[in-house]
């Protein structure tokens, strides 16, 4: 991973930002001021493209958001149906993100990955509730050391037209590790068993792999935090 100063840039970024400023040098070459559009383009394809280091709150149960963003909705959903889980109704929390956010997505919590999912779909706007059903996206569901499921979604949007996964199917991960991103706004679902206790609000801020959203059990330990 390529780092500037201050920034950390993932490699997937690295031939955008390159024609971005071949971009800036042509329309320097056409108009001064259109040199300067362009070098606010580059500057905004750096920083889509960041990849901060989170600290993760360590505590049992806990589930950080996997994604920068917006939490936009809260409330019961059944998983997709890709997966063949059943249609139970299950907790759902949706954390919308903007052309602005960090979309480097991480893991909710500790486990291992037992499911990995991608299906073909539409890009309708990611914000719509009906874009979980029908947009392309890929599902991993991951199971903790007491045999608990969760489930995350990344869901393609009306800009974002690439859905990238570095994990697969067996490997077990830590809450806070990168394990994705999407290209260009998206959302991102958790699905939680019921009873959960929920954290999130709608209209909250959420940081990838920092803020609580849920609960899975109590716990009598400390919290605390390690750089992931």
């Amino acid at each position: 991973m390529f780092r500037m100063p201050f920034i950390n840039i993932r490699p997937e970024g690295h031939p955008f930002i390159l024609i971005f400023m071949v971009v800036a040098i042509v329309f320097f070459a056409v108009a001064q001021w259109l040199g300067f559009v362009g070098i606010i383009l580059v500057g905004w394809c750096i920083y889509f493209f960041r990849d901060p280091d989170r600290v993760t709150p360590l505590e049992n149960g806990l589930i950080v958001s996997p994604a920068d963003g917006v939490i936009q909705m809260v409330g019961d959903a059944t998983l997709p149906p890709e997966l063949d889980m059943g249609d139970a109704l299950m907790r759902r929390v949706s954390i919308f993100m903007n052309v602005f956010d960090c979309h480097v997505n991480r893991i909710p919590i500790d486990g291992e990955i037992v499911q990995n999912s991608y299906q073909p779909g539409k890009f309708l706007n990611a914000s719509l509730d009906k874009a979980s059903e029908a947009n392309e996206r890929r599902s991993l569901v991951i199971r903790t050391e007491k045999g608990i499921e969760v489930t995350f979604v990344q869901i393609a949007g009306l800009v974002a037209r690439r859905i990238v996964c570095w994990v697969d199917k067996g490997q077990s991960l830590r809450a806070g590790e990168r394990y994705g991103m999407i290209r260009f706004g998206s959302r991102v679902d958790v699905y939680l068993p019921k009873g959960t206790r929920l954290l999130a609000i709608p209209g909250q801020r959420a940081v990838a792999g920092e803020t609580p959203i849920a609960q899975l059990e109590n716990s009598q330990e400390d919290q605390m935090g390690e750089c992931r």
